[in-house]
């Protein structure tokens, strides 16, 4: 994760020196989140069908190899925008196909009694990827300059590729192996959905992971520079430095005081409780104009959202089916990871009509009412069968 967001640095930096294009940047966030949504459940059937540790390698070869083209653009001084269009869609491809397969891995690794502490360990060090992912990013970026940073930037993708040569697990040696499915398509894909759709709990945890990706998502990081200036705490370079830390900070900070305290238990009123707290953290911040309290209200935020992820993550993984738990983790990918980019929408546009701080607000206001009816779903009793005559 650090070395996806070094490049994203690096990147993002260097198209908009050379192409000044709103619309380019407008493409850089659809093309990463557009194909987990279009693609999850396919590289999920992926998982199921062949060794997990293969599938994860062809991503990270993916990723290294995305990397490099960069490097050889910028090093020749050729690069066009439909260059960097095809690029930011391998980029994302990549992102997407690994998910399912590291899921995979998780369970395998630990089996059902510590898949909890397993995906709350790597939620939480994915957090810490992203943390320091822009920092490092930056330092190449000032230190070696675009083309060499993007260059080093391969190595940090190689100690997860050594590893899976490795570790004997495969995603599937729990299970006796892999057992072989037939290829995925738009039919099996349906399949899946048709399965899973009785399981209430089941379908609420992926709601509860769309509802939270859809709302708020991915919008935090790009109105940050709008809420750091509003706040005029000093300079709005430092204060939006300090605004990026705290929610990555509490992603971090949360997820290690999870693991060791055990506080948050994976069950779905967790869940729900988690979601509800970063949609309320994340409402007062919106209505903040005290820079320490907005600060805090991040922090606190950061804490609920690594929770609720995890613990949903956990929960689908525990009630999947064995046989399609690739393809269901798919299907949560698709909701948690793929509706991203609808809060460009929620929060972004609807942001340039009525403000940010208000789309912030409704956002996260929709996403606490959504939580609360899918609590009062999960709640509800299951209907007696009919008694038959007689």
């Amino acid at each position: 994760m650090m070395a996806d967001n070094i490049e994203h640095v690096i990147t993002y930096w260097v198209l908009w020196e050379k192409f000044h294009s709103p619309a380019l940047a407008g493409f850089e966030v659809i093309s990463h989140w557009v194909p987990f949504l279009l693609f999850s459940v396919y590289f999920g059937g992926l998982a199921d069908r062949f060794d997990c540790r293969r599938v994860i390698q062809a991503a990270q070869a993916l990723f290294m190899l995305v990397s490099a083209l960069w490097g050889v653009l910028l090093l020749t001084g050729t690069l066009q925008i439909w260059h960097a269009c095809v690029l930011l869609v391998l980029h994302g491809l990549a992102g997407s196909l690994w998910g399912p397969g590291e899921q995979l891995m998780l369970h395998d690794f630990v089996g059902d009694e510590d898949l909890g502490s397993a995906v709350r360990l790597n939620a939480t060090f994915r957090s810490l990827g992203v943390l320091f992912g822009p920092v490092i990013g930056s330092a190449l970026l000032l230190g070696l300059g675009p083309t060499a940073g993007i260059f080093v930037n391969i190595a940090f993708y190689l100690p997860l590729t050594i590893f899976l040569f490795r570790t004997r697990f495969t995603g599937h040696t729990r299970e006796g192996g892999i057992v072989r499915h037939a290829r995925v398509g738009l039919v099996d894909s349906l399949r899946v959905l048709r399965t899973i759709r009785a399981d209430t709990t089941l379908v609420s945890m992926i709601v509860l992971g769309g509802l939270g990706s859809f709302f708020i998502g991915a919008s935090m990081q790009s109105a940050m520079p709008i809420f750091a200036q509003d706040l005029g705490a000093g300079s709005a370079g430092t204060a939006y430095g300090l605004l990026l830390f705290a929610n990555g900070a509490g992603g971090v900070l949360g997820g290690l005081l999870l693991e060791a305290t055990g506080w948050i238990p994976p069950t779905v009123g967790a869940a729900i409780a988690s979601t509800l707290a970063y949609g309320v953290s994340t409402l007062f911040f919106a209505m903040s104009g005290n820079y320490v309290l907005s600060v805090s209200l991040l922090v606190i935020g950061g804490v609920a959202s690594l929770a609720s992820m995890s613990i949903g993550q956990t929960v689908v993984q525990l009630l999947a089916p064995p046989a399609d738990r690739g393809r269901v983790i798919g299907v949560y990918g698709v909701s948690a990871n793929g509706l991203r980019f609808g809060s460009g929408v929620t929060v972004g546009l609807f942001g340039a009509v009525v403000g940010v701080h208000w789309s912030l607000g409704l956002s996260a206001a929709a996403l606490c009412v959504g939580t609360v009816l899918a609590a009062l779903v999960i709640r509800r009793p299951a209907r007696a069968p009919a008694r038959p005559p007689g």
